[in-house]
């Protein structure tokens, strides 16, 4: 019998992220059809982040990635893009977080929480973080 993960993320991504990671986000999040050309599709045959019309999650999941304001500086209004999704996988599918902090952790803009994941009955989470660029260890 498999066991299921809540998983989550949580970000914020700096205004400038390349338009090949947003691309890669918005299709593994199912807001674009299209597998990006950049994205390897032996290597990445479905989308990780893509909501579940039928979880059981309470609350079902979810998926976004918005430009938003992030307050001002003396050269004018900040931007950043914001990153939540929620999903519920199964326990093969854990050694897919790796890929995807890799591929967010260097355009993370503050350092810190980056989300969570755990085991659907479990109370307490495991916290992962992105700082300089890279993430913090993952305990499966």
């Amino acid at each position: 019998m498999s066991l299921h993960y809540e998983v989550v993320f949580a970000c914020l991504l700096r205004d400038d992220t390349p338009d090949a990671v947003l691309d890669a986000l918005r299709w593994h999040l199912g807001l674009t059809p299209d597998r990006p050309a950049g994205l390897d599709g032996e290597e990445r045959t479905y989308p990780l982040l893509s909501p579940d019309p039928d979880s059981r999650l309470p609350g079902g999941d979810f998926a976004s990635l918005q430009r938003q304001s992030w307050g001002f500086t003396a050269s004018g209004e900040r931007h950043v893009w914001g990153l939540f999704s929620r999903n519920l996988w199964l326990d093969d599918m854990m050694g897919d977080l790796d890929p995807i902090m890799g591929l967010l952790a260097p355009h993370v803009e503050e350092p810190g929480y980056g989300g969570h994941f755990r085991e659907e009955f479990d109370a307490e989470p495991t916290v992962f973080t992105f700082h300089a660029g890279t993430y913090g260890p993952l305990k499966l």
